[in-house]
């Protein structure tokens, strides 16, 4: 993807593949995120995985998170996700939840394939291609338990 003519969003997404380089030169995974906010706040993040032994510390989630946190917010609306590799099906799902206007990335899914990540299989998951796991309803004594206590509390915060 090309971002030629807009110098603000190459520099941001220069700045997400410089994370992921600088990740890398720590033991990190090589991926990197950042977020701009439509007023130009940048929230940056890198692939903490295995850093943290924690399969969603995707690069994305971890910029969307730190975010989030500053912001005290949920809600991303008017920003912009900058991030060096295509988001797995994880991260564009976050990046849905969070609100965020757009998504730019650099290399894609087939540069991360051949660069070894597994990612290809998620893909293939979403694109009803023999998918990764099984995911199907079960039986509960009350699953809408969680939705009723839900509407019942008048202190909620809707989103």
């Amino acid at each position: 993807m090309s971002v030629s003519g807009d110098t603000a969003a190459s520099a941001h997404l220069n700045q997400a593949i410089a994370l992921a380089v600088e990740n890398v030169a720590v033991g990190g995974g090589p991926f990197g995120a950042v977020v701009v906010t439509a007023d130009g706040r940048v929230y940056g993040g890198a692939n903490r995985v295995t850093a943290d032994y924690d399969p969603t510390a995707h690069a994305e989630v971890v910029a969307i998170r730190r975010a989030c946190a500053e912001l005290e917010t949920f809600d991303l609306s008017g920003s912009t996700l900058y991030t060096s590799c295509e988001p797995c099906p994880l991260c564009v799902a976050a990046s849905l939840w969070a609100r965020l206007d757009a998504v730019v990335f650099a290399a894609d899914r087939h540069d991360a394939d051949r660069a070894g990540f597994d990612d290809k299989r998620f893909y293939d998951h979403f694109d009803g291609v023999a998918p990764a796991i099984a995911i199907t309803p079960g039986a509960a004594e009350n699953p809408l338990a969680p939705f009723a206590a839900w509407a019942e509390n008048p202190g909620r915060t809707e989103y």
